[in-house]
């Protein structure tokens, strides 16, 4: 019986690692493909749903020929589970969009205010009342891969600040850091190729400090 089942097991290894390849990488590009939709990316969306398809027909054509092969089916298991993996993890690595990042403290907020605006996020701050006294209430949007420098932010001014993070769709106006800079030499190019591209309503404009200027509420607290 071992020496059966240990022959089976040689008999077209690369079959079995081609499916279990094929669907890993099926649902890695499916689950980029939704969070694409998501955040409204009409052509790269698309086009990975192209790849998506045309791998998954190739691997599940593969499995309902080897039916028989329970090998088959747990590579396709296999590579569905470890798909889904690789999909969250290297969308959190990407870091796409935005974050609104809300923040209350008990502590006067000025200083706080003063260094976000020091790192050229804009903030808009209120003063509440919690369930133990007044607070201060801080709201900020900042790019996802900024988020842990905020947040950085936020714990040594207070570790006891309470926060929450939520995903912003869209936003118009606003104040945010200016991007990083490029590789010398193409700035220009690019800049020239940006321009014969007409501006969305939602797009923050440049100003001239290197800050995304707009018509964003601030309301600067007591300092």
């Amino acid at each position: 019986m071992l020496a059966q089942f240990a022959a089976s097991c040689l008999q077209m290894p690369w079959l079995i690692g081609f499916i279990f390849v094929a669907e890993m990488t099926v649902v890695t590009l499916s689950t980029l493909r939704t969070i694409f939709v998501t955040r409204g990316m009409k052509v790269l969306a698309p086009m990975l749903g192209f790849f998506e398809v045309t791998l998954w027909l190739v691997a599940i054509g593969q499995v309902m020929k080897n039916l028989s092969d329970f090998r088959c089916s747990l590579a396709f298991a296999g590579g569905f589970t470890l798909g889904n993996f690789l999909g969250i993890l290297i969308e959190q690595s990407l870091a796409l969009g935005s974050v609104v990042v809300r923040s209350i403290t008990h502590k006067d907020a000025g200083p706080l205010v003063r260094e976000l605006r020091a790192a050229s996020y804009g903030v808009t701050c209120l003063d509440g009342q919690g369930s133990t006294g007044p607070v201060q209430l801080i709201f900020t949007v900042v790019p996802r891969r900024d988020l842990p420098g905020v947040i950085a932010i936020l714990k040594r001014f207070d570790p006891d600040l309470f926060y929450s993070v939520d995903s912003l769709q869209a936003a118009a106006a606003g104040v945010s850091p200016a991007p990083r800079r490029r590789l010398p030499g193409t700035a220009e190019p690019l800049s020239a190729l940006l321009s014969l591209v007409p501006p969305r309503r939602d797009e923050f404009a440049w100003g001239p400090t290197g800050c995304r200027t707009g018509e964003w509420p601030v309301t600067p607290c007591r300092s």
